[in-house]
């Protein structure tokens, strides 16, 4: 990746730079925080050209009058974009407080209620958030902003953060967590990992199951990449078991198939609560837990700390934090 630094940052500051930095008291006003916001939000200059009604020349010298100001980059080329730096996250803060401030200054001192949010929203889920939780936090938020367009896509939880991570979405759901330095992992909702039986099975009426006895009992999982195997094997892992330790006779790849594995064969499986309010309150599945095996886990809402939230993003996040958003 090469940065995207002016011709030099540190050199000699521009007679119109001083209007800026020559203030009374050393206070010192930052020029086109709104060009650089919008850049960092579309990850495009000819994107925040188009949307400002500008040049895309114009932004570029923009940007650079704020990168000679600051001595700094504050952008890196990527493939298909613009990405921001370390220094720029850190002035992407600092633009959005400030511009903030403005908007909140603009109506109370005019009354004018805030534009209409719109705009696009892309999302990608895994399985049981994008499945059981999302679609209700979607209509309670279409219902807010009916002007924002949302795109979802489910998938598991290792393709949710590899388009998170290439920016072919804004924001991710999964019930997984990794150690990306990129990423920041927030809780948003949480669910519970259970087994499940057919009705057949000798295990229906049991409330739990040792997990010495589940070591010999024939089961299904999920395929690698999916968030709940990964918990599950996390959790095996602190009481010193393996999945090579137990009896794996099927891995597949959605929730819906192991179901109906499960209650056409002999077979146990290892789902999400969630997935199962349907085969469970008529019977057909039955649900233990696994004495010693703590499977609660947390939901995550993810972002890119390399890329500025767009409006609809921020508004999500900000929706999700609220006690009502919850389905």
């Amino acid at each position: 990746m090469q940065a995207l630094s002016p011709r030099d940052c540190r050199g000699k500051v521009s007679r119109s730079m001083r209007s800026f930095v020559e203030m009374p008291n050393d206070i010192v006003q930052l020029p086109y925080l709104e060009t650089f916001a919008k850049a960092a939000e579309l990850r495009s200059f000819t994107a925040a050209a188009k949307a400002l009604s500008v040049s895309q020349a114009s932004v570029s010298q923009r940007i650079r009058t704020l990168e000679g100001m600051l001595a700094t980059s504050l952008f890196r080329r990527q493939q298909g974009g613009i990405v921001l730096t370390d220094e720029g996250q850190r002035l992407y803060s600092f633009a959005e407080r400030i511009m903030g401030l403005h908007r909140e200054a603009f109506v109370e001192l005019t009354g004018q209620k805030n534009r209409k949010a719109s705009g696009e929203l892309a999302l990608a889920a895994s399985s049981v958030p994008g499945e059981h939780i999302l679609p209700a936090i979607l209509s309670r938020f279409r219902g807010e902003y009916p002007d924002i367009r949302v795109r979802a896509s489910v998938v598991d939880s290792a393709a949710v953060l590899d388009q998170l991570q290439r920016g072919r979405v804004a924001l991710g759901l999964v019930g997984r967590k990794t150690d990306s330095p990129h990423l920041d992992f927030r809780p948003f909702a949480k669910d519970e990992l259970v087994l499940i039986v057919a009705a057949k099975h000798c295990w229906f009426r049991r409330k739990r199951v040792s997990l010495r006895e589940l070591l010999v009992e024939p089961l299904v999982l999920r395929g690698p990449g999916s968030g709940s195997r990964w918990f599950f094997e996390q959790s095996l892992g602190a009481c010193g078991t393996t999945l090579a330790d137990l009896n794996i006779v099927m891995e597949l790849g959605s929730n819906e198939a192991i179901k109906e594995a499960v209650a056409d064969g002999g077979a146990a499986a290892v789902l999400s609560d969630l997935a199962l309010r349907q085969e469970l309150a008529d019977g057909r599945l039955h649900a233990l837990r696994i004495a010693g095996l703590p499977l609660e886990r947390p939901m995550f809402v993810v972002t890119d700390r390399r890329r500025a939230l767009a409006a609809p993003a921020q508004l999500f996040l900000r929706f999700l934090k609220r006690p009502d958003s919850a389905p």
